[in-house]
């Protein structure tokens, strides 16, 4: 007998939430993109294959859409990112496919992708793709700027112990979910 997910009732909860569709104001929405945007620009910076490559693509623009919400990002020839005008039209546009916050969340802590609708340029989608492999941020690295190395090793132990076992458990409820066929 299959098992359902503690998730799914809270999942069900949100979806059917009579919500008006509530917009932010545009200030903040440029400011949460602007701070994107620094965060996004600190990690390439310390990937020298990250800048050349982006370095390589600059002016080409990505749209990034994900229910109501979109970012739309230009290379810059620094190889960095920047907000793209908002008339720019986009080379390349890739779309969450998931709608659901919560899945959207659990696949993230599982270390999964998310599942992309992929349109137009070939070449640009294969170095965002590369991007995405290849460049982490080394969250630890900057902690220990701050706090000293042996504190922040600390802490990075303490969180990689706290997202293995969230991983742990989304893996074991996923294989109880409702999706599995009953025997």
């Amino acid at each position: 007998m299959a098992t359902q997910s503690p998730f799914s009732f809270l999942e069900g909860f949100l979806q059917n939430l009579p919500l008006p569709n509530l917009q932010p104001p545009a200030w903040a929405v440029d400011e949460t993109q602007r701070r994107i945007i620094l965060l996004l620009n600190h990690i390439l910076s310390q990937e020298k294959e990250a800048t050349s490559r982006l370095a390589r693509q600059k002016n080409r623009v990505v749209l990034i859409q994900w229910r109501t919400f979109s970012l739309k990002l230009t290379a810059t020839p620094a190889g960095l990112l920047d907000i793209a005008p908002a008339q720019a039209t986009a080379d390349l546009v890739l779309t969450m496919t998931d709608e659901s916050p919560l899945s959207f969340i659990q696949g993230a802590l599982r270390g999964d992708k998310p599942a992309v609708r992929i349109e137009g340029d070939v070449q640009l989608a294969a170095e965002v793709s590369w991007l995405v492999d290849h460049v982490r941020w080394d969250i630890e690295e900057d902690v220990a700027r701050v706090m000293g190395d042996a504190p922040a090793h600390a802490l990075g132990d303490a969180v990689r112990a706290m997202v293995s076992a969230l991983r742990q458990f989304l893996g074991k409820s996923k294989t109880t979910g409702v999706d599995k066929a009953p025997t």
